[in-house]
């Protein structure tokens, strides 16, 4: 998938992470971590660290996608699937997007992708948590299908401040 984008950005393409993505996930993964506002994770793990997640998430057959322009990361999607055989149906999503790519319709691009192969790969729960704050994720999710399940009161805290966190769900087989 590739299409010229609005605003100068150049061709976005979103595609199956391959090994030759991970410095770049990183990098990535690195800029939205140290806003300190959208992931729990207030910076990336040390590159070899990251390189074994994303290399077993592919080992694993889990959905992990990413937009990239001229080689560069510029965002990811992702849905690990969970450990126990008896929740093995369920995954969990995580995504992010560098600033300057943000709002115009990548989110949506890299959700669809990482849902495609998540149904490729026999999942039928997909799980977020967002931060309450956070109103333009959570309104991207519900506009691809995800539903507000609960809310988990001051379950983060970043620099002092508490954050409440919404927990969201699809299902894929629309049930």
């Amino acid at each position: 998938m590739g299409a010229n984008e609005p605003g100068g950005m150049g061709q976005i393409t979103v595609t199956a992470t391959s090994a030759d993505h991970i410095e770049g996930f990183h990098q990535a993964l690195d800029v939205v971590a140290r806003e300190r506002k959208y992931l729990t994770m207030l910076e990336a793990f040390p590159l070899p660290e990251t390189r074994k997640f994303v290399l077993d998430m592919l080992k694993q057959g889990n959905p992990h996608v990413v937009a990239t322009v001229e080689n560069r990361v510029v965002g990811w999607c992702d849905i690990s699937r969970h450990f126990f055989p008896a929740h093995a149906h369920r995954g969990s999503l995580a995504m992010g997007i560098i600033p300057s790519f943000r709002g115009h319709g990548l989110g949506s691009r890299l959700i669809a992708a990482a849902l495609h192969q998540a149904r490729e790969a026999g999942l039928v729960r997909i799980e977020l948590s967002v931060h309450a704050d956070n109103t333009r994720a959570i309104g991207l999710y519900e506009k691809v299908g995800f539903i507000k399940e609960g809310v988990q009161r001051r379950s983060v805290l970043i620099d002092g401040r508490f954050i409440d966190t919404v927990n969201m769900a699809l299902m894929l087989d629309g049930k």
